[in-house]
């Protein structure tokens, strides 16, 4: 999507199906992206706290793996946008999917007894990404991705609608504020990608300060990831409710939004 012409850096010839529009190895010669490889952070660092907080609460392993999941695409991204080579392009896209597929199960599964498995559930998930991941190696063709990972961020909005309409109005708040974070995120992505050459031309013209606030794929990674967290806590919160435990949500350092809650007290 990025306009050709683009310099060459430490890893060599862009192999990747993408090339985004920030300017490559323009910061460091060993990032080929660099705005768009450090704004994965948000999908690295606070996942990893939220499963080890998990574990430590004793949860149910799928929530763990939802954010182990979120740290694995936000590592994938990490190594697809530093070096824009192919394989790693598919270590970024292919976990999306997986990710996507355990948010889907722990969402359909949040009113179900403790310990109980979805079997057919679990199957049709797991054949979902097995023929997504056949497919997409053979075709190689990044609009199939896209059309299939909004299909599972379609069912994801649909589901969380139905639980803050029907279940859970109280929940409306975390559940739309992470369904209109992420949407902002897209729209940023579509911007970067439909006005690239315009973004490029006004990055010329002014100071990199402002320069960098018009890296729009960046910020796709910022909201999304900070949208995809919310989902998460939006998905406990709803499970934990149902298992009869007073879950809130707390800012640590009064910015950052964590869950934590307690079994409800014998009588």
């Amino acid at each position: 999507m990025a306009p050709a012409g683009d310099r060459e850096g430490y890893w060599g010839p862009t192999t990747s199906t993408l090339d985004w529009c920030e300017e490559n190895y323009a910061v460091t010669w060993y990032i080929a992206e660099f705005w768009n490889t450090v704004s994965n952070l948000i999908m690295i660092l606070p996942p990893i706290f939220g499963a080890m907080q998990s574990v430590r609460s004793g949860l149910e392993k799928r929530y763990i793996a939802s954010y182990l999941a979120l740290t694995v695409v936000g590592m994938g991204s990490w190594c697809f946008h530093m070096t824009l080579k192919y394989e790693m392009q598919l270590l970024d896209e292919l976990p999306m999917i997986y990710s996507c597929c355990i948010f889907v199960y722990c969402m359909f599964e949040c009113f179900k007894m403790k310990k109980s498995v979805n079997y057919h559930l679990l199957f049709t998930l797991v054949l979902f990404s097995l023929i997504v991941t056949m497919v997409y190696l053979k075709v190689k063709e990044p609009i199939f991705h896209q059309v299939m990972y909004g299909m599972l961020v379609f069912t994801l909005v649909v589901r969380s609608i139905y639980i803050v309409t029907w279940v859970y109005p109280w929940l409306r708040g975390l559940g739309y504020t992470s369904l209109g974070v992420f949407l902002l995120g897209f729209l940023f992505w579509n911007i970067d990608n439909i006005f690239c050459d315009s973004l490029r031309n006004f990055r010329k013209k002014v100071p990199p300060v402002i320069g960098v606030t018009t890296q729009f794929h960046a910020w796709w990674h910022i909201l999304t990831g900070l949208g995809s967290y919310l989902h998460i806590l939006f998905s406990l919160y709803t499970r934990t409710l149902y298992l009869r435990y007073r879950p809130k949500v707390k800012f640590l350092f009064g910015i950052w939004p964590v869950i934590l809650f307690e079994p409800l007290r014998k009588q």
